[in-house]
């Protein structure tokens, strides 16, 4: 497998051009828009082409509904249908829908990379961190070897020492392994091999400026979640489902035309006067009078994925405000560590100097 070393940026935009994930949304979408010319096909006007010659004994009967013909051509295009007005209508929510989705992955797929991404520089820094302590450990042993070998401790120590060597070793292969795992992982997230690594490349970051009211964030999340919008656009696209089954009573128009080329020999013998040349342009109105209990079932089922889809947006609410309630306790919890690890270190600044000045003293 390859090793590419990337930095956040350039993972980030990796991952909008080719993660799985994202890919399969945009072809969904594909899919959608596909889907609005399938459904205001019916509104296209279609022409068909074709021969209906045949020989005939005693009266020119019709053959499929058409009188036998040399050339036929036929044309049928809606020119009212309502139902199928509202279905075009939802097709186009589904786009619109389904765009919304894309942009959902795409916040996920920003959001699963950058954790990666992070989770590997951290395992890289510890794997460092542990490598420079087995050194130093090493070296303590090859010190504490000496002293032993000079007697002025004991073989117990050596073997002390010892262990703590084998101990850092061994916690130095599990990040390792650590690390591995996390690049790799890192890699399948960004749409490459199985056997690829993505390496994390050292960079400076500036921090991410955080709002400081917690209120104001919940309300902007609300208002740009592309989770809730997808959801109303769900809804919106069901509203429009049931206005089409309630539209099945209305009449609907059909434009027909038909032209036929006759054959003399077909109508000579039983018509005194002949045309060759044949043509029909009208409205065909078809008017429901019992359309049946389909419908209303139909609508009713659409009333109970919109009623789902209306519990699914409350619990959406309360689950981003809940999660961003806790984004800002786990933050101001981390701000409070920050600050005893930065009082930590300036004590442990003050021993250590302390400590210098009375090694140089001769006093410890």
């Amino acid at each position: 497998g390859e090793v590419r070393t990337l930095t956040l940026r350039q993972a980030i935009d990796q991952a909008l051009a080719q993660n799985p994930d994202l890919l399969l949304a945009r072809l969904d979408q594909q899919k959608a828009r596909h889907q609005v010319t399938v459904t205001r096909d019916l509104f296209a006007p279609k022409i068909f082409a074709g021969s209906g010659a045949a020989w005939s004994t005693g009266f020119p009967s019709s053959i499929e509904g058409s009188a036998p013909s040399i050339v036929q051509a036929r044309t049928h295009m809606a020119i009212f249908n309502r139902p199928q007005s509202y279905l075009v209508a939802q097709a186009n929510e589904e786009v619109r829908g389904a765009g919304m989705d894309v942009a959902l992955r795409q916040d996920e797929a920003i959001y699963r990379v950058a954790s990666l991404y992070l989770d590997a520089e951290q395992a890289a820094r510890s794997l460092e961190a542990a490598r420079r302590q087995a050194d130093n450990l090493i070296r303590v042993r090859e010190l504490m070897e000496q002293r032993v070998a000079e007697g002025r401790e004991l073989a117990i120590e050596s073997k002390k020492a010892n262990l703590a060597v084998l101990r850092a070793s061994q916690h130095v292969d599990g990040l390792s392994q650590d690390l591995m795992t996390a690049e790799s992982a890192l890699a399948l997230a960004l749409g490459f091999g199985p056997d690829d690594r993505a390496r994390v490349a050292p960079e400076e970051r500036s921090p991410l400026v955080v709002p400081a009211s917690e209120e104001a964030s919940i309300e902007q999340a609300l208002e740009g979640s592309n989770e809730l919008k997808r959801l109303q656009s769900s809804m919106q696209s069901k509203l429009l489902e049931i206005k089409s089954y309630q539209a099945e009573r209305l009449p609907k128009v059909n434009l027909v035309a038909q032209y036929s080329l006759f054959a003399k020999y077909n109508y000579q013998d039983y018509f005194t006067k002949f045309q060759r040349n044949n043509a029909q342009v009208g409205a065909s109105i078809e008017i429901p009078l019992i359309v049946g209990r389909a419908g209303s079932a139909q609508s009713a089922q659409a009333e109970a994925d919109i009623a789902k889809l209306r519990i699914e947006v409350g619990r959406t609410r309360a689950r981003i405000t809940s999660d961003l309630r806790i984004a800002y306790q786990n933050l101001r919890r981390s701000e409070a560590a920050r600050d005893v690890a930065r009082e930590d270190l300036d004590v442990s600044r003050e021993e250590l100097t302390i400590d210098l000045v009375q090694m140089d003293e001769g006093r410890l």
